[in-house]
């Protein structure tokens, strides 16, 4: 058990900083499992809500790196990353913390990002070592499709509420691209600030951010035109680009300066910050209670649990070696 500890969460445009205090443990009230995956441990940890405990964990392929929980809650998908040969996927059954299958992805190595596909049942990933994404049936393991993105270093991904487009960051080329799933091609790229990492885009289609490793730059894309547009700037490394569901907020966590920024969704104001020193603030998911969000922090091996309307720290997750994709399900693991 860690001692008590107060982090500060400052708020922008002035105001004095607020502070939160959080202990080991999330908040009352919540339920399911989270589910993340550790760089360092080669494996994932299963984490109760209830109780604040990992209950189970199970071994992932090399060096797995964003994870994906199905949207009927009962599996977890995790891209294995890493090495230049890495090829497979590990899906969980998350009820019983096991292993449903690894699926093996042929030529498609390095596998990163991945979304779900609307019907749950398809995921897409991207092969950065080939430029594709990959569109796999989660079901049986089949390989489904590939789509070129024609850019290097295809990293992240972001798929259009209807399923229809799915966007890439290009790290290598310095791009945004736009493919379309029923062609099943390129349909065209946008110059972005060099190195777009950090990728999604608004359920609508309507705009497409960016994170910009080497400007530190956040920039949303018009999809229709790409008329750029600053959201932020000033990070060391944004890291991910998190939209909540109507976009109503833009939560950006700032890998080298160890800080965790949000902003207003229509008006790009910043609305505050919350300090993570010395933790290395990663991945991030929503609860589905809209307010409750769960934050890696790769150097500290823990979760924190982010109340998002106060900007404030309520809680925090135990988690493995070096936690980085992070999930939800309101399925319990059964132990």
């Amino acid at each position: 058990m860690r001692p008590f500890m107060i982090l500060s969460a400052v708020v922008a445009l002035g105001l004095a900083p607020s502070y939160a205090s959080a202990q080991d443990g999330p908040p009352p009230g919540l339920a399911g499992t989270v589910v993340v995956v550790n760089k360092q441990g080669n494996d994932a940890s299963f984490i109760d809500l209830a109780s604040g405990k990992v209950v189970a964990s199970a071994p992932t392929g090399s060096g797995p790196h964003e994870l994906v929980v199905s949207p009927d809650g009962r599996l977890a998908v995790v891209t294995n990353y890493g090495s230049r040969s890495a090829n497979t996927l590990t899906v969980f059954d998350i009820a019983s913390a096991s292993t449903v299958r690894t699926i093996d992805l042929g030529r498609f190595t390095r596998p990163h990002g991945i979304a779900f596909m609307p019907d749950g049942d398809v995921v897409a990933v991207t092969s950065e070592s080939t430029s594709n994404v990959v569109l796999v049936r989660v079901s049986d393991g089949r390989v489904l499709a590939n789509i070129s993105t024609d850019a290097r270093g295809s990293h992240m991904l972001g798929v259009t509420g209807d399923g229809e487009s799915i966007w890439t960051g290009d790290m290598g080329s310095n791009t945004v691209t736009q493919l379309s799933v029923a062609d099943g091609a390129r349909v065209r790229s946008f110059p972005a600030p060099a190195q777009p990492e950090a990728i999604n885009v608004s359920p609508d289609g309507a705009r497409v951010f960016a994170g910009s490793n080497s400007t530190g730059r956040v920039t949303a894309f018009d999809a229709a035109d790409g008329s750029p547009t600053l959201v932020a700037e000033g990070f060391g490394w944004p890291y991910r680009i998190f939209l909540t569901p109507g976009v109503e907020q833009i939560i950006i966590p700032d890998l080298r300066r160890e800080t965790l920024r949000f902003f207003d969704g229509d008006t790009y104001d910043e609305l505050g910050n919350i300090d993570f020193p010395d933790e290395g603030p990663e991945g991030l998911i929503l609860h589905p209670d809209g307010r409750h969000l769960f934050l890696s922090l790769s150097s500290g091996n823990r979760i924190a649990v982010v109340d998002i309307d106060a900007r404030a720290i309520v809680g925090y997750l135990p988690a493995g070696a070096g936690p980085d994709g992070v999930g939800y399900s309101a399925v319990r693991v059964a132990r």
